[in-house]
């Protein structure tokens, strides 16, 4: 950190490292629970689940694997791999394309069931997470988050923009 922005945050500094490190905490516990809940009821994980979610969205045009990355936030190979066990799954399948170079997929009517299932679930998961809040603090929160998002979006490009 410069000398200058750290003369400008002052005491502000440690107590925006201490609400990272809470946010990365509430975070990890959430989705380490969530995983974990996927695995005992589904046998599945939350990397397919959340392709099988992309898809559903996508409806029955279905996405390119390239979206589905790009959505998701992986790598081309994750979304290659997670692609090629759920079509061994009978979960997603192919779309016809005119260019047989294009790699389409969707859910198929088996991957919509289940989908549709763990998609309940998650739901219930998550209420379950944040039980502890009433909606006037959850409501609180989600606007707190938001001008949080918005300052972190406008650091990013007074910093020189995006880095991975």
């Amino acid at each position: 950190m410069g000398a200058a922005l750290q003369d400008r945050l002052g005491g502000h500094a440690k107590q925006r490292l201490r609400l990272w490190l809470r946010l990365l905490t509430c975070s990890s516990v959430v989705e380490r629970r969530i995983a974990a809940r996927f695995r005992e009821d589904f046998d599945t994980t939350l990397p397919r689940f959340d392709m099988l979610a992309a898809l559903e969205r996508a409806g029955p045009a279905g996405l390119r694997l390239g979206e589905v990355s790009r959505l998701l936030m992986v790598t081309d190979g994750n979304v290659t791999g997670l692609a090629k066990a759920l079509r061994a799954e009978g979960l997603i399948e192919t779309v016809p394309t005119a260019d047989r170079r294009e790699q389409r997929v969707r859910l198929s009517a088996a991957g919509a069931a289940r989908f549709k299932a763990m998609a309940a679930a998650h739901e219930t998961w998550i209420e379950a997470q944040f039980d502890g809040l009433s909606d006037a603090e959850t409501d609180q929160l989600l606007g707190l988050l938001d001008r949080a998002k918005a300052s972190i979006q406008a650091a990013e490009t007074s910093i020189g923009g995006a880095r991975p």
